[in-house]
């Protein structure tokens, strides 16, 4: 057999059996049986859930002209919508592939086809000329015509191979027209759920997240409306001490500071996290030069502040240093169990830091001992502005400062509440009645952590959070 027979037999048998490939297996690669087609239907539906909706406020005014700003977040799972878009996306990718892909080869085989039509003339051709050569026979040698009948014989089998691809053919047009229907109702699907993309609602939020940030830097103080908790951070050392975060520093500084019992010691653990302190990975330890008395001492913007034992004395100790910075006597201020609160301990003088800065809480004999709050000077611990608030600190239990006002508790009773309030803004007082679940019976230190908004407390050898829900009042522009 010749070599361009071969060649020709060869190229329309590999025609033959990619075209028996597509009939059998493209229709099942696209999605158009049965089975897929119901599939995609239910994507749809599927797309369409109300339930899966983003629901984005934005900011607004009161009457009054005050900013409000509301965020309702989505619920966990509106992220598989994100995951179904994705795929839908993917899935078109595909039969935009395919269908590029089946378009490459429709051209292939529109040329493959014009050759074989081209073979088909010579065939024909070739045809006539040997019925024309049989006619004569008798005027040719027998060897040129059983040559002549060999190579007929070979190109007969070609004419069925030549019907079949013209049927195969058809199906790939066929199969184009089907993929553009599809490839159309695809893209109906995406642009109808297209105001669900998860880009355009990440930006949305973002915008949405900035404005809320401005609103929130225009939150003047709140007013402590409902303690919550507690949670049980670690349960450890003796039953009274203290534990501590700073509020003046970083998101990313998150160190944790240590110191058990209320007299006698002088040793500060410190833990690079919370995480670190549950499990006990203490990262440093300080050996005050002074022993503390009590357990309100306070950390504020790396330094802390303690009472030293058996004076009115008050220690800035810098952590990074490892010196005093400063230290001075709280003028009249009584120490050593002579004022304290009810449980005792030592607890006659209480430093605490708030949104507004340091302050100190203690009595003296000049004030017949009612509790004086007093605002103190980071650097220097002199006192700028004291308050006298005329209620007796022995009858009052752990208290804290918020945005300057005093929060006085009966924590050392089983039904603990907030029970008096001091605001150094008005220099006025109410009586309140906040209540908090005191778990553990007995607590012997309560500071508020502004950064948090959280109260930390030493609860009967646990070491417990509580949560703070403050009212705020926004201001508005014409307020800032």
């Amino acid at each position: 057999m010749s070599p361009p027979l071969l060649k020709l037999g060869a190229v329309l048998s590999t025609m033959a059996m990619i075209s028996n490939w597509m009939s059998q297996t493209l229709p099942s690669l696209v999605g158009l049986n049965t089975t897929r087609l119901s599939t995609a239907n239910t994507l749809v539906t599927l797309f369409r859930s109300p339930k899966e909706g983003w629901q984005v406020y934005s900011s607004a005014q009161d009457p009054d002209g005050r900013c409000i700003c509301t965020v309702v977040a989505p619920e966990q799972n509106l992220c598989s919508r994100d995951a179904k878009s994705r795929q839908l996306r993917q899935l078109l990718e595909k039969v935009q592939n395919m269908s590029q892909s089946i378009e490459v080869l429709n051209l292939r085989t529109q040329r493959d086809f014009q050759y074989v039509l081209k073979m088909e003339t010579q065939m024909k051709g070739l045809k006539a000329k040997f019925r024309q050569i049989e006619d004569d026979r008798k005027t040719l040698m027998t060897k040129h015509f059983q040559e002549l009948k060999e190579k007929m014989d070979e190109l007969l089998p070609l004419i069925p191979v030549l019907e079949q691809y013209k049927t195969d053919a058809k199906l790939i047009t066929q199969f184009k027209e089907e993929i553009r229907n599809l490839s159309a109702v695809l893209t109906g699907i995406q642009e109808e759920i297209g105001v669900y993309d998860y880009e355009e609602l990440y930006q949305r939020v973002l915008g949405l997240e900035t404005r809320l940030r401005d609103c929130m830097k225009k939150l003047t103080c709140g007013k402590l409306m409902k303690i919550t908790g507690p949670i049980t951070i670690k349960t450890s050392g003796s039953r009274f001490g203290a534990w501590m975060t700073d509020p003046a520093a970083s998101e990313k500084n998150n160190r944790v500071w240590y110191m058990d019992n209320y007299y006698k010691n002088n040793v500060v653990r410190e833990y690079k996290s919370i995480a670190d302190f549950v499990s006990g990975a203490q990262s440093r330890t300080y050996n005050l030069p002074f022993k503390w008395a009590g357990t309100n001492h306070v950390v504020y913007n790396g330094s802390l502040y303690f009472n030293k034992y058996q004076s009115n004395i008050i220690i800035k100790y810098n952590f990074d240093s490892g010196r005093v910075l400063a230290q001075r006597s709280l003028e009249y201020a009584g120490f050593h169990n002579v004022y304290p609160y009810t449980w005792g301990g030592f607890s006659d003088i209480d430093l605490m830091a708030d949104e507004i800065g340091l302050w100190a809480v203690y009595a003296t004999n000049q004030n017949a001992g009612n509790i004086v709050i007093s605002q103190l000077n980071q650097d220097t611990l002199e006192v700028t502005k004291s308050w006298d608030t005329g209620y007796p600190k022995r009858s009052a239990g752990e208290s804290f400062m918020i945005c300057g006002t005093l929060y006085v508790t009966n924590s050392h009773l089983t039904g603990a509440k907030v029970y008096y309030s001091y605001s150094t803004k008005t220099s006025t007082y109410e009586y309140t009645d906040i209540p908090f679940h005191n778990q553990y019976f007995h607590i012997s230190m309560l500071d508020y952590n502004s950064r948090d908004r959280a109260l930390y407390a030493w609860n009967n050898g646990h070491q417990v959070l509580f949560n703070v829900t403050l009212f705020h009042i926004i201001k508005t522009d014409d307020e800032a």
